[in-house]
């Protein structure tokens, strides 16, 4: 069959649809091509590799296109394929560099049809003068909507004033603001193009000496139901706009701007682009103040999914205030320039607690206390010791937000997350969930039979029941300034830390231990640190290091002895050590939880239930 019976390929001219798009709209419905190219514009793992450009033929004529993140999928299952035969549902033309470019916004590959090769012999299309579809004095093209790719078909036939463009569907505004486009439609593609969105973060004023010269900058974010961009002011910019510019409030901004692709050591947002500011760019307070312009957007995770999150990951999440840590203030080792940090604990209906550090101004000035509801937008995730987040400089922070995960959270809250207890992350690795063994439950001759740890490392769960530990070094004399650990040694009648360059009166002993546990199956050694030594032995390092001092040996064997004969579920690692070039597996013991017998025999239950059916 012929896709062509009533479109073919050369009954449609791309030359139409560069300069007379008004006569296209009425001649042409979704057009039929074939795809004769497509490859990424980048690298994989280089910005903007999501992004692939295409070369579309009606079998006369071919043009570079380009397509979107949106649309990847077909890339990446196969389907969208040289020599593919595509339908068009909504794009726009552009022009870049004095070349025709086709901006793709919605495509589907009829995979019915699959010609054998290239149809027809075509050619690069080519018209004499490029910009005159888009310079001054035409009509900027009009945005293709879906169902229709050229766009819909105008009521009226008399000649109107260009509006200012609106490329990937537009709203109406003020009368002096033009059409609006949506933000996520904003691409170096387009040149000319009026947005409407709210103020969501707004940072300070950050300045730069170089031997080349110095300036200043700053940056915000704007959004609308469309998504999110992040807009950065340099320079004259910042004086004129920085002021004015409120967090919170609706702004139009038109171009003439710079649009780039966005930098990720920067911005975190999930918009490939960002702006810059230029001389002419115009920033106007939106007088309506619209109400149905978003205050935020959230992408929420929970807390217990961290431990299947990549270290250095950005993220949303959101949470109840469980304890907030005192102002600290610091001194950056680069600059020399003060800085102060406040850690919020926050936890959520997963029965999780983690880690928030807030930074600068949002340290200096948090007024949430405990019970509240927090949200964060743009943690970046840490697995140092365990799972903690610290909140970006282009992040923000909500106390209580009017959205549903606040309100659940708050009901849960109330009605029991407040006796609640609840596990961390702590020294959990950021590889746990990329094994495939998460929260899997394993005995101990498993362990050994399946060759865990052996190619990778491995993350599951064991129970089992403490019969021995090792008394010899169960501790080690650590740096007591917070997230150092590090160990210190003797210097004089003080402890010194190199890492940190400074001395102490005393250590904070912390645990390094090993223990041997048993479940019906095998033994098993396992080495542990200091947060699973705690649960073990019921007292700290320096509770155990004391009784040790006070009566050696015979001090801490009651202690040693109690914690004997108690059984636990283990998180743990199998990881493939060399040890005296040796090779072995090590099994470290992430968290220890003590055994619910109530929880367990209803899971006994259960399973039985399942074995009779």
């Amino acid at each position: 069959a012929n896709p062509f019976n009533t479109r073919t390929t050369n009954s449609f001219s791309y030359s139409l649809l560069f300069t007379n798009q008004e006569l296209a709209i009425q001649k042409y419905g979704q057009p039929v091509l074939q795809c004769l190219q497509v490859r990424p514009l980048m690298k994989e793992g280089q910005s903007g590799s999501d992004r692939y450009r295409l070369t579309l033929s009606d079998s006369e004529h071919y043009v570079q296109g380009v397509m979107g993140p949106q649309l990847s999928h077909l890339y990446h299952d196969g389907k969208l394929k040289p020599d593919c035969m595509v339908r068009l549902g909504g794009g726009y033309p552009s022009g870049v560099a004095n070349k025709r470019i086709l901006v793709v916004a919605e495509l589907d590959v009829l995979g019915e049809y699959q010609p054998s090769g290239r149809i027809g012999a075509p050619k690069m299309l080519e018209i004499e003068n490029p910009s005159a579809a888009t310079g001054a004095g035409a009509a900027a093209p009009a945005p293709i909507a879906p169902g229709n790719f050229y766009g819909s078909k105008p009521e009226d036939k008399k000649p109107k004033p260009a509006p200012r463009q609106s490329y990937g569907g537009g709203r109406a505004a003020s009368a002096n603001s033009g059409t609006v486009s949506m933000i996520e439609s904003i691409s170096p593609y387009n040149n000319k193009w009026t947005v409407k969105g709210r103020v969501t973060s707004k940072s300070d004023i950050r300045t730069w000496h170089k031997p080349t010269g110095e300036g200043k900058l700053f940056s915000f974010n704007l959004l609308d139901e469309s998504g999110e961009i992040r807009v950065t002011c340099f320079n004259e910019q910042v004086d004129q706009y920085y002021e004015m510019l409120e967090q919170g409030a609706v702004y139009y901004v038109s171009t003439p701007c710079r649009v780039i692709a966005a930098k990720r050591q920067f911005n975190t947002l999930p918009h490939e682009y960002e702006i810059i500011f230029e001389r002419d760019t115009v920033l106007k307070k939106a007088e309506d103040q619209d109400s149905s312009v978003p205050q935020i957007m959230f992408n929420f995770h929970t807390i217990q999914e961290l431990q299947n999150i990549e270290k250095d990951s950005i993220l949303d999440i959101i949470g109840v205030i469980k304890e907030v840590g005192e102002l600290t203030s610091l001194v950056s080792k680069n600059t020399g320039k003060p800085f102060e940090k406040r850690e919020v604990t926050i936890v959520d209906d997963t029965n999780y607690s983690v880690r928030v550090t807030v930074w600068g101004k949002t340290a200096n000035t948090f007024d949430g206390c405990p019970e509240q509801v927090v949200a964060f937008k743009g943690v970046k995730v840490s697995d140092f010791g365990g799972k903690s987040l610290s909140l970006l400089s282009s992040g923000s922070m909500v106390l209580d937000p009017d959205h549903e995960s606040a309100h659940r959270l708050k009901g849960w809250y109330d009605a029991q997350g407040r006796t609640d207890s609840f596990l961390t992350h702590n020294n959990m690795a950021s590889a746990g969930a990329a094994t495939g063994r998460v929260q899997v439950l394993k005995l101990i001759s498993q362990i050994k039979e399946e060759n865990l740890g052996m190619e990778q490392d491995d993350y599951f769960d064991v129970r089992g029941t403490v019969v021995f530990i090792r008394q010899e070094n169960f501790a080690y004399p650590a740096c007591p300034t917070e997230r150092c650990n590090k160990k210190v040694i003797m210097d004089g009648d003080s402890w010194r830390c190199e890492k940190c360059n400074m001395s102490h009166d005393r250590p904070q002993f912390r645990y390094i231990m090993s223990i041997n546990v048993s479940d019906h199956t095998g033994q098993l050694w396992l080495s542990c640190f200091d947060d699973v030594g705690r649960v073990v032995m019921g007292m700290s390092g320096d509770e155990l290091m004391a009784l040790r001092e006070e009566n050696g040996e015979v001090g801490t064997a009651p202690a040693f002895e109690n914690a004997t004969c108690q059984t636990y579920t283990f998180r743990v690692r199998a990881k493939m050590d060399t040890y005296q070039e040796q090779q072995r597996v090590r099994y470290q013991a992430l968290t220890a939880t003590p055994i619910d017998f109530s929880v367990e025999g209803r899971k006994m239950v259960e399973m039985i239930k399942q074995l009779s059916m």
